[in-house]
């Protein structure tokens, strides 16, 4: 299978797919004499297997372990387990995080009321004045190094 047919059967754009060969996530396809890359059964089942796990918001770090970890069919699963037992923890810290943002996005929209100017807009007055708060602390990443912060 080409470049292209593996991007089509897993939705993954080409460009995506070069750049997990490049990282070590997908090992690297034999090429043809013509220099194509020939991907085989084995590239596409990891290729899906990387995109649940990213439809799940797991970091190249987390996806590299459960990687590791598939390879070793005899071993206890208990590591898979924590892995997964971070992630949540780290998931549901995500959601608090959004559940404040959205009480502070909703308070500034109250702080509007229709028929004023820009001047007047009790959003932008939100916006700019000081508030008073302590700036929130940065998120911890449930494995270092992953899902940077904007």
């Amino acid at each position: 299978m080409k470049i292209g047919e593996i991007s089509k059967a897993t939705g993954i754009p080409v460009e995506t797919v070069r750049y997990y060969e490049k990282i070590g996530l997908v090992p690297e396809p034999e090429r043809e004499a013509s220099g194509y890359r020939h991907y085989r059964q084995s590239h596409l089942d990891r290729l899906l297997f990387i995109r649940r796990c990213r439809n799940l918001d797991m970091a190249q770090d987390e996806i590299r372990e459960l990687i590791r970890l598939a390879d070793q069919p005899d071993a206890d699963c208990s590591e898979v387990d924590n892995l997964l037992a971070r992630h949540l923890s780290h998931v549901r810290e995500r959601l608090r995080e959004l559940a404040s943002l959205e009480e502070t996005l909703q308070s500034l929209q109250t702080a509007c009321s229709q028929g004023r100017t820009v001047s007047e807009c009790g959003i932008l007055g939100g916006l700019t004045a000081e508030t008073g708060e302590k700036p929130a602390a940065q998120p911890h990443n449930h494995i270092p190094g992953t899902h940077g912060t904007r």
